[in-house]
Order: structure tokens, then sequence, then C-alpha cells
């Protein structure tokens, strides 16, 4: 991603900081969840939404087996090899056998922003922990924006 695009992403992202979580929403300042989050900034940069999302339940990724997320992510993102780099939709898997279920968006200085249950919309630091989690890396459809 070019780096006026890549920060234009991160600063529609920060935008988000301090919304409070709430599953599946997806309104800033008022609730997101990590879906949300990167649907909210989608609408910002790229333009509506191409779905919307099916009903989901707070507990669907211990449950299920279909990678749903990976699925609409390579429907709708484009995927990418290497380092995450600013503005780059993070996916992650959040413990292992279990299908991905956490959406994250790179900012800068190795810090990525998303909505976590109980803090909200935050910036956190892309820790080994989160590092290890991290099952693929992409980006927003540069033709649109």
């Amino acid at each position: 991603m070019s780096g006026a695009a890549g920060a234009r992403v991160v600063t529609a992202a920060r935008g988000w900081l301090g919304t409070p979580y709430r599953h599946q929403a997806s309104a800033k300042g008022a609730g997101a969840d990590c879906l949300g989050l990167v649907r909210g900034v989608w609408r910002e940069v790229v333009g509506p939404e191409p779905e919307a999302p099916p009903a989901y339940s707070a507990d669907w990724g211990e449950i299920g087996s279909e990678e749903v997320l990976m699925d609409a992510a390579l429907r709708h993102l484009c995927g990418k090899n290497g380092t995450p780099e600013p503005g780059d939709v993070l996916l992650f898997r959040m413990r292992a056998g279990a299908i991905a279920k956490h959406l994250g968006i790179m900012s800068d200085g190795g810090r990525f922003v998303h909505a976590y249950n109980r803090h909200g919309v935050v910036e956190s630091a892309l820790s080994e922990p989160w590092a290890r989690r991290l099952l693929a890396v992409f980006q927003f459809p540069l033709g649109r924006m």
C-alpha cells in the first residue's frame, strides 16, 4: 500500500479510538467490535460495504469450523505477503486449532488498532503474543482508494 493510502487508513482507524466495545456494532463513537471497526474504516476510505455481515454470536469462533472472517477477507480485501505496513488489515487466530476471529489495522511504530472486548477500540503494540497469533495480512482494495 502506498504511504499516502496507508496513512489515510491509519488516520481513519485512529478516529475510532475510544469507541466502546459493542458486539456486532459498527458506529464510530457509539460502539464497535473488531469486524465493525474494519467495516467502519472501509466505509470511510473505500465506500459502501460490499456485503452485510451475517449475524454472529459472541462465541462463534470457539464453536465453528468455517473460516468466516478469512473467507470474507479473501472476497473483499487484497492479500499480501511480508511484514505488515501501516494501513494493512491483520487477521488473527486467537488460539491454535481455532478459526480466525479477530481483526485489527496496522498503524505505525509496531502498533495496531483493534476493538477488544472490555477495552473498546484501542491501539496496542503488535507484541510477540499478538504476532504469533497473526494468520494473514490484507490491504484495502487500492483501486477504489
